[in-house]
């Protein structure tokens, strides 16, 4: 086969890879999903998080008036609005969609940021385990990358010097954001948590409402 002919044949055997590749990726990131609900991606989902698709335009990152209370460099999370406030100068915020926990598992109160990694490990904890035996399988952990359930970074939230086991962290699921499906961490898109990563601190306060 040659010519035009041969050329049309072998884009067609590059396309059935893709999709091919698409749908495997895809089916390990459903598989993995752990602080997530069992709910797949929608079609034309693409990895990679600087391409992360804002499904709902209520969850985009915006500059929004802030009235709260609380001071610059603090970190406010409305687990009933499904919005995370960056607060800044002048009575502003950067203000992000977020996913929250399920009905009971959300973290509520103070904490501060007390580690910060890019691309981190992923390790279920025996209380997730317990509640979802699937999650089993991944006992010793799943090492950082665009497949693992914590996305492209995460803030650690500790109480006391004490890690709480509670992040703020990226996702390979960012259709979930703005609902409450997750193990009680709260999530933002990998494009966003990059964007909050950025500005958070060590020693950052953190209010969960």
């Amino acid at each position: 086969m040659n010519g035009i002919d041969g050329i049309t044949w072998q884009v067609g055997m590059d396309k059935h890879h893709i999709m091919r590749r698409g749908l495997v990726l895809g089916s390990l990131a459903l598989m993995l999903s752990g602080c997530t609900s069992g709910d797949g991606p929608p079609l034309g989902y693409r990895f990679g998080f600087a391409m992360d698709p804002d499904f709902d335009p209520r969850y985009r990152r915006r500059e929004v008036a802030y009235t709260g209370s609380e001071p610059p460099g603090t970190i406010v999370v409305d687990t009933a609005s499904r919005y995370l406030y960056f607060v800044e100068a002048g009575g502003q915020a950067t203000r992000y969609g977020v996913a929250v926990g399920e009905e009971g598992l959300s973290f509520k109160g103070e904490a501060t940021i007390g580690y910060k990694a890019e691309w981190p490990s992923w390790k279920p904890t025996s209380d997730m385990i317990q509640r979802k035996p699937r999650l089993a399988q991944y006992a010793d952990g799943i090492p950082g990358g665009p497949l693992n359930p914590l996305g492209a970074a995460a803030l650690y939230l500790y109480q006391g010097g004490q890690d709480t086991l509670f992040r703020l962290h990226g996702t390979n699921a960012p259709w979930s954001i703005g609902r409450a499906v997750s193990n009680g961490c709260i999530r933002l898109t990998n494009a966003n948590i990059v964007d909050l990563y950025s500005r958070a601190r060590i020693g950052t306060r953190v209010v969960v409402i």
